[in-house]
């Protein structure tokens, strides 16, 4: 089985929380961490730089588009990053998961 991280920059840590339990909820994630960053992005023409926070949801790649589409409908971003990295884990971690999601 295949497992994924699922990267999401969010405006505020409030949206990135939303997220993540709604993802929980659902059972679609078995974790979330969420980070302050510091983002530089062209949009509308010009160079940004704003504060965010990025989610990091941990899953099965049988997730992907499950999850994908569930943080659409509660992102407030137009254009909102979510990207999907695949990850391998200790044995342990893994099991853990694979009970944890749906």
């Amino acid at each position: 089985m295949s497992f994924i991280f699922v990267y999401v920059t969010n405006p505020n840590k409030k949206t990135a929380s939303k997220i993540a339990l709604h993802l929980l909820k659902k059972r679609l994630i078995a974790c979330a961490n969420i980070f302050p960053i510091d983002s530089v992005y062209w949009w509308e023409d010009k160079i940004e730089n704003t504060k965010e926070y990025v989610l990091i949801a941990k899953t099965k790649e049988d997730n992907w588009k499950k999850v994908k589409t569930e943080i659409k409908k509660v992102h407030p971003y137009t254009v909102p990053c979510i990207t999907k990295i695949n990850v391998e884990a200790n044995k342990e971690y893994e099991e853990w998961l694979k009970k944890e999601v749906r």
